[in-house]
């Protein structure tokens, strides 16, 4: 029997597009590592993605998302322990070989958990109510980030 992915609710969207960015952020710390480029170098490029639309991407979802669920639900308390663990592998520095392998892995597992699971489940149990407060409140996907060195490209310099 086939299933059609379902489609993503119109709310949810701007956070999917997100989404596709933190999946290009792991492509380029792999990308990076296969480049052999500097941790630091590429931890550069990540704490600024940190600033720039990671934080405020998991805030969206903690004060707006989250909420749909209820307290006890197994998938709300996996993607809050990732947001604190990625958040953690993110502000530690110094970054490391090993450290960025551990944050591009975890980034790139709940982000594939979020869009399967948890999204299916908050547009299966959200009111129109709830999902249309979503949309007030985060109407457009954060814009990517423009960066000068694009180290994914040019690799050591």
């Amino acid at each position: 029997m086939d299933t059609k992915p379902l489609k993503r609710h119109q709310a949810l969207q701007p956070l999917s597009k997100e989404h596709h960015f933190a999946l290009l952020l792991c492509w380029k710390i792999r990308k990076g590592q296969e480049l052999n480029i500097e941790p630091n170098r590429i931890g550069d490029f990540v704490k600024q993605m940190w600033d720039h639309q990671i934080a405020e991407h998991f805030e969206i979802e903690e004060k707006y998302i989250f909420s749909i669920l209820e307290p006890d639900n197994k998938l709300l308390h996996e993607a809050l322990s990732d947001h604190k663990t990625i958040k953690r592998l993110i502000l530690n520095e110094p970054f490391t070989e090993k450290s960025l392998n551990r944050l591009e892995e975890k980034l790139e597992q709940h982000i594939r958990m979020e869009e399967r699971q948890l999204f299916p489940h908050i547009q299966s149990i959200a009111s129109n109510e709830q999902l249309k407060a979503v949309q007030t409140h985060h109407t457009l996907p954060i814009a990517e980030m423009p960066w000068n060195d694009r180290f994914w490209e040019t690799g050591p310099r």
